[in-house]
């Protein structure tokens, strides 16, 4: 199956309905692109956290910007606010129109290019300064969304990345949903290889196909990219009762040496 097309109308759907991810799906205001303008902002990789300042640039002016899975007129109306050229990559094209919404309704420039992020080669080498990148658990494997966000990133240039927890893939999901923890996969975990085909229709109708990936892809992933680990923290927000226990995301800066 394709799920890459599969997960592009998922989200699309979210979208239009304001349903499973509207928190990841719903534009910012124009009192947030103000108060960017005026030096008061702050965005997100993971659900709740904002990123520390100190992960970003000192100064956005002129700089390029590209967000990967970035979609959804967040991030990147904040980040052109505060100067920079951003291009948004995205596989869903109404999360991209999200994008496109605030930017013309702020007077914002701001590049949209649909597609899947284990390809970014519609981009050339060494095209940006600073990379965010979401939405890992969308793809089958994240070692080619690294070797290709390394390949566009400058040398010296940042690269924010967003995770879940492989552990959150470990769990019965129709049992967290009830409060109970009831280990049932491995990982790497894949709904198209673990659930039964009549759960893989229901979880997937609304929620896209989902992949838990090992912490030595999401970390020494990076690394072996070619990538120094600079950053590091914890987030709740996987929305079941795992979250009273422990973080379920997380998220890394790193710097291409």
């Amino acid at each position: 199956m394709n799920y890459v097309e599969k997960n592009s109308a998922v989200w699309d759907k979210s979208v239009a309905n304001k349903d499973v991810y509207a928190a990841w799906t719903t534009a910012v205001s124009t009192e947030v692109i103000e108060n960017a303008r005026n030096g008061k902002w702050d965005v997100v990789l993971t659900p709740i956290k904002p990123v520390p300042k100190s992960w970003f640039p000192a100064d956005f002016k002129g700089l390029k910007v590209l967000l990967i899975a970035g979609g959804g007129g967040q991030q990147g109306p904040i980040l052109s606010a505060l100067g920079a050229d951003v291009t948004v990559f995205d596989n869903s094209k109404r999360q991209l129109e999200q994008d496109e919404l605030v930017a013309q309704r702020e007077g914002l420039n701001i590049k949209t290019v649909q597609g899947n992020m284990q390809d970014l080669s519609v981009f050339a080498d060494e095209s940006f300064d600073f990379i965010m990148q979401f939405a890992g658990c969308f793809v089958d494997s994240v070692l080619p969304v690294w070797k290709e966000a390394y390949r566009v990133l400058k040398k010296g240039g940042i690269m924010l990345a967003g995770h879940n927890h492989p552990f959150e893939f470990i769990f019965d999901v129709s049992e967290m949903k009830k409060g109970n923890l009831v280990v049932r996969y491995k990982i790497p975990y894949s709904d198209i290889k673990d659930l039964s085909p009549e759960e893989f229709e229901c979880i997937t109708a609304k929620g896209g196909v989902c992949f838990g990936h090992s912490h030595e892809d999401m970390i020494q992933g990076q690394i072996d990219a070619g990538f120094l680990i600079a950053g590091f923290y914890e987030d709740k927000g996987c929305g079941y009762v795992l979250d009273n226990y422990i973080d379920t995301f997380f998220a890394t800066k790193a710097v291409k040496m």
